[in-house]
Order: structure tokens, then sequence, then C-alpha cells
């Protein structure tokens, strides 16, 4: 007897925590495989979170978040995207704000529109929802196809998701694409979906947001990778009053599934709202400036302008088949066929050190 749920087959492991496990039986490999931030959380920030522990912030907090946490995020939206009394929802990490939000609006048949490359949990989580995934190719430059996107809209259409800056291609969107995408969504009026989880590295201009240009934008934002915070489980998700009851919906659905975000690391974000990262950030910026002039010579390259990943065309026709040839090479990267229905290239995490990104480049280049 199969006594398996169905959806349990709409999903396989990642391919990102396979290589991820893989990397434990290597010897001292450069780890190109995972984005996990090389520093620590400041520690102003692990300081606020000792001190919540020690004064008893060890309880549930409401189920859409600590007051105080939600004011000060409430106020930063007002302030960043002329939103009028936006609607906050603490949630256990980005991957818990789109779990809560593709809950509360996919039904089975639903349409999703996903630009290719994309994150590899939307796909899971759409499938193992009943919904349907529309790819639209954004290869080879991984610019905002919007053209595409609206050709592509149906009368299922329910979501349309975008992701600035990147995972797994590293590219920021322009103001002007994301102006003409708002133009879309509005005529067709479809809802989006802004996954802004790396907003805070953009490398060479301010990370421009659809949620600056239309109303029912579903934005997404978490302090992660920020601020090195991967392992506490915090991030936000806020709308305007025009999805006011998306919001409810989705804190109704968290009530009866993460209860409500870690309390006391609620506390210590507070504190890393006002915490500055600058030099965290320009110094990703010379790692991304390492890999792509290491790399553009022998690879085709698109510069990354954000996050901390690159994707790299593959030497020959199999991304796989490279990945493999790196592995044995001791150098662990991710088959680009994990984020994307093409297997041409190989996705870089280039959240590691100096050094490591160094010989990383010194073996790739020798695997041409």
């Amino acid at each position: 007897m199969n006594y398996l749920a169905q959806r349990t087959q709409a999903i396989d492991a990642s391919g990102i925590r396979k290589v991820f496990a893989l990397a434990a039986k290597l010897k001292d490999p450069v780890n190109f495989s995972i984005g996990l931030p090389d520093f620590d959380v400041p520690q102003v920030i692990k300081d606020s979170a000792i001190e919540a522990i020690q004064a008893g912030h060890n309880r549930y907090s409401q189920t859409a978040g600590d007051e105080q946490l939600k004011a000060k995020l409430t106020k930063a939206i007002e302030n960043e995207y002329n939103w009028q009394e936006p609607s906050v929802l603490v949630t256990s990490g980005v991957s818990g704000s789109l779990l809560l939000s593709f809950m509360a609006l996919i039904n089975p048949g639903d349409e999703v529109i996903i630009p290719d490359p994309y994150f590899v949990i939307y796909k899971h989580l759409i499938n193992m929802l009943g919904g349907k995934c529309v790819f639209i190719d954004t290869y080879p430059d991984f610019k905002l196809p919007v053209q595409k996107i609206e050709d592509a809209i149906t009368e299922k259409t329910k979501l349309i998701i975008v992701n600035s800056p990147a995972n797994p291609t590293g590219v920021v969107y322009d103001e002007a694409e994301l102006k003409e995408l708002a133009q879309v969504a509005k005529k067709h009026d479809v809802i989006v979906m802004s996954d802004e989880i790396y907003d805070k590295f953009s490398y060479d201009k301010p990370c421009a947001s659809i949620a600056n240009h239309y109303e029912k934008t579903i934005l997404l934002k978490g302090f992660s990778k920020s601020y090195a915070m991967t392992g506490w489980r915090m991030a936000y998700t806020a709308t305007t009053k025009a999805l006011e009851p998306l919001i409810n919906e989705m804190a109704k659905i968290q009530q009866y599934t993460f209860v409500c975000a870690p309390t006391p690391f609620q506390k210590a974000a507070i504190t890393a709202v006002n915490t500055d990262i600058t030099s965290y950030v320009d110094a990703y910026r010379v790692k991304r400036d390492a890999i792509y002039n290491g790399l553009k010579d022998k690879f085709e390259i698109t510069k990354p302008a954000g996050a901390f990943y690159a994707f790299v065309k593959a030497p020959n026709a199999s991304a796989t088949e490279f990945v493999k040839k790196a592995i044995e090479n001791n150098v662990l990267i991710i088959p680009g066929n994990v984020f994307s229905e093409q297997d041409s290239h190989f996705r870089i995490s280039y959240a590691t050190t100096d050094e490591k990104i160094a010989q990383g480049i010194e073996i790739l280049n020798s695997l041409v």
C-alpha cells in the first residue's frame, strides 16, 4: 500500500542540498554551492538576541509578529514605497512567506508566471499545491522579458513572480523594466509577487522595486542574507490596502502552521533594521568582480549586479556533466537544471573567502 500523499510526488529533494551534503564528504573543497553568507551575524544583533532571551522574550509572539517590529517595518515601507498604512506579516523566513502566500492564493489549475531561471522553491511549492508553472525563457542575458510575460497571461493566471536581485543569476532588474511590467500587470489585473530577499546586495545602483509602481504587489523581504541570520528564520511580507485580505488569510494559515516567527529573533530584528551592513556589501562587490573578471575569458558569463551568485554557461552541452567534472576536482557548484528547465549553465555562489574564490577560479578555468 502506498501510504504517502500524492503531493509528495510533485516535489524532489533539493539539488542544492544534495551538493551541500556532498561537501561534507570532500576534504577542504572550494564550496561554491550554497547561498550562505561567509560573515557572521553582526555582534550588535547577536547581543540583542541574547538580551531578548535573558529578558524572557521566549514565548509566542502575536501570530502576525511582534508589535514593535511590525511598527518599525511598517514605517520603513511607508517611507521607501510611499504606501499608506501597509499590512505586514512577520514570517519564518522568506520560504515561510512563499508557502503562506501560495497557500492563500493558489487553487489547483491556477497558473503562475515565472521567469526562467528561477529560485528553486517556487516550482516545487506551486506544483505541490496543484498550480501550474508557466516558465518564461530569459536566456541569454536574463533581463525581464515583459512582452513574453504579457503574451503568457491567460484567464487562469493568478500571479507573476519577480525576483530581483535574482537567485541564481545575480541579475538586478532595471526601473524601466519594472515600470513596464507594472503597466502590464495593471492592464490584466494580475498580482505580482516581488521576492527581494537580496535587496541590500545591489552593487552598481540602488535596487529598484515594482512595489514603487504597482499597488497589487506582494512584497517579500527578509533578514537571512543581509545579516547572515539564515538559521534564525526571520522575514516579512507586506502589501498595500489593495491586498490587505491576503495578509489576513496568510496570518490565519500561519496560526495553524508556523504559529509565529521565533520571538527572541524578532526582537533582534528590530536592532537589525538599524544596523549598517555597507562594509559587507562592499566586500561582496569585490568578490563579484573577482568571479566575473576571473572567469569571463574562459566562460560565457553575464556580469552579476546583485545577490551573491553568478550563472555561468557550461563549456559543453551538459552543465550536469561539467558539474560532475568540477566536483571530481574538489569544486562544488550547482547544475543549472536545479533552477531552470534548461541544463546549459551552472550556478556559483561566491559567498566564501577571497582565497577560496581565487582557488576555484583557477580550477574551473583549468577544466575548459
